[in-house]
């Protein structure tokens, strides 16, 4: 079973292959935070977890929902993760969640796809987004492989900077950086509320037909990745930056 969450889609795509290969079912994690419901799952075949790096680890609202799961059947878990960059030692973490879960750890694989933290990176635009995302199919589909025939994955070397990145540099980044107060909607917003439809942590409502947001925000950025009407900014770190969102990259490029 693969469990995915993703903001922009680049861990859905991914999932989506890894399925095509292993044929196993996939389970939005973003659906089951969103609605509340029991994160209760049952699998034969091993678990994958699929997710985007959040400050160069699992996104915390992703490991808080792993650990209250109920995760029966299989023991074997599997991560596959996205980023912009690199995986930093994230590997460290989702092996100790294991260990705290009690799982067995298989490993963990990693695809650099196109950037979509533009709160605080530069964002690629459409031709260079496709560019990225066809070096990473081969790898991804590699470790699909893989992992269909139940052998583990090789975590990523992580050396001193990476152990920073994922440690001290991660901490700060939960604390300090993952907050909605510099999110806000222009004039060009049209209030069709796909926003808050693709918030999974419901922080966005519609007020008098504009988005608000209230305090609960993980930083996945959907809202302003996906918006139709390119209607919201964060600060003045976004502006003039590409919205990347997978789903509308494929679909502009078909008409």
């Amino acid at each position: 079973m693969i469990l995915c969450f993703s903001g922009t889609g680049n861990s859905l795509y991914a999932a989506r292959l890894i399925a095509g290969e292993t044929g196993d079912e996939l389970v939005s994690l973003n659906e089951i935070m969103k609605s509340g419901a029991p994160a209760v799952f049952d699998s034969e075949r091993p678990y994958v977890i699929a997710a985007p790096t959040h400050g160069w680890r699992l996104p915390a609202a992703v490991e808080q929902l792993l650990r209250r799961a109920k995760l029966s059947g299989s023991d074997e878990m599997y991560f596959f993760m996205t980023c912009g960059s690199e995986a930093g030692n994230a590997a460290k973490y989702c092996r100790a969640l294991c260990e705290d879960i009690g799982k067995q750890y298989m490993g963990l694989g990693y695809a650099v796809m196109p950037e979509n933290y533009l709160a605080m990176f530069p964002t690629p635009g459409p031709d260079e987004a496709e560019r990225i995302i066809e070096r990473a199919e081969p790898g991804i589909l590699a470790a699909a492989r893989e992992i269909a025939a139940g052998r583990p994955l090789q975590d990523p070397k992580a050396g001193a900077l990476d152990r920073f990145k994922s440690g001290p540099v991660n901490a700060a980044f939960r604390a300090l950086f993952i907050k909605d107060g510099k999110f806000r909607a222009l004039d060009s917003c049209i209030g069709c509320g796909k926003c808050a439809r693709l918030c999974p942590v419901n922080d966005i409502v519609l007020k008098d037909g504009r988005p608000r947001w209230l305090g609960q925000c993980i930083h996945c950025m959907a809202c302003i990745g996906a918006c139709p009407a390119q209607a919201i900014e964060y600060g003045k770190a976004s502006v003039g930056r590409p919205r990347y969102y997978i789903d509308r990259l494929y679909s502009e490029r078909k008409h």
